[in-house]
């Protein structure tokens, strides 16, 4: 009997005043709201596409915990690489590499996956969008983290406009960078182009803290088409989230892989 007494006694609970980077949020949706009301008038009439450069999305020291999270390179048994070259054998990805799986991030960039995927922060997306209804990807396909090493590029291209498994319509796409020091030598500028393919538009740079969100289409053409020149102790790191909607637009016809494009002139 004794046996069952102390089997089935209460014990004691652990504490749960035990400090964790969950305690408080990590983004400032006062400020972002803002930041977003400010933003939506040029939104739509940005060029090439819509879209809207918000510096200042989270904090510098936020930016520096998230990139060092990243598990190195070396670290083959989590990084995901999807490089490969097209039916000539040139490149339409090279060097870079990324991870979906969340279980694999660390503590806080699965806190700031949650946050960004969260009901308050569609709401800030709607109001500088205009775009309502909005589904985050609880899959994170194709999204994540993402990691480019000396001499990655990524082709000019536009993405897949249906979500494979939800077969929802593609409309945001989010890009965080995280990137302290970035030298404008080293290139990796985000590339904007026309819907033509005749000239970049626009061109932006990769430096911590800076968020990309623009809407996605047949011709959002898009990407950091020539080698990163950084140093080989150096990588581009970026946090990059899609969002949908349903039901799916006719504008944009039938569901399409990635369309990749030449650039005129140059040996893509």
């Amino acid at each position: 009997m004794a046996f069952f007494d102390a089997w089935f006694s209460p014990k004691p609970m652990p504490p749960t005043t035990v400090p964790t980077p969950w305690s408080e949020p990590m983004l400032a949706f006062g400020p972002l709201t803002a930041m977003a009301q400010a933003a939506a008038p040029e939104y739509a009439r940005a060029q090439p596409f819509a879209h809207a450069v918000l510096d200042g999305f989270i904090s510098p020291k936020t930016a520096t915990q998230l990139a060092a999270e990243f598990p190195a390179r070396t670290d083959t048994a989590k990084w995901l690489d999807y490089n490969g070259t097209d039916a000539q054998g040139k490149p339409l990805q090279h060097n870079k590499y990324h991870i979906s799986d969340e279980d694999r991030l660390g503590p806080l960039t699965q806190r700031l996956l949650y946050e960004l995927k969260s009901a308050r922060f569609l709401q800030v997306l709607t109001t500088l969008t205009g775009i309502e209804h909005l589904i985050p990807d609880a899959l994170n396909h194709g999204g994540g983290i993402h990691m480019n090493c000396r001499g990655a590029l990524l082709k000019i291209h536009a993405d897949f406009n249906r979500h494979p498994q939800w077969h929802v319509d593609r409309r945001l796409n989010l890009l965080l960078y995280l990137n302290e020091g970035w030298q404008t030598a080293w290139g990796g500028d985000l590339e904007l182009w026309d819907a033509s393919m005749q000239s970049c538009i626009k061109k932006i740079a990769p430096v911590a803290g800076r968020c990309v969100i623009f809407s996605t289409s047949s011709t959002s053409f898009h990407g950091h088409p020539d080698p990163i020149d950084c140093p080989e102790d150096v990588t581009r790191k970026s946090i990059a989230l899609y969002y949908y909607t349903n039901p799916e637009r006719a504008t944009d016809g039938p569901a399409h892989s990635t369309l990749w494009q030449a650039r005129p002139g140059a040996a893509d």
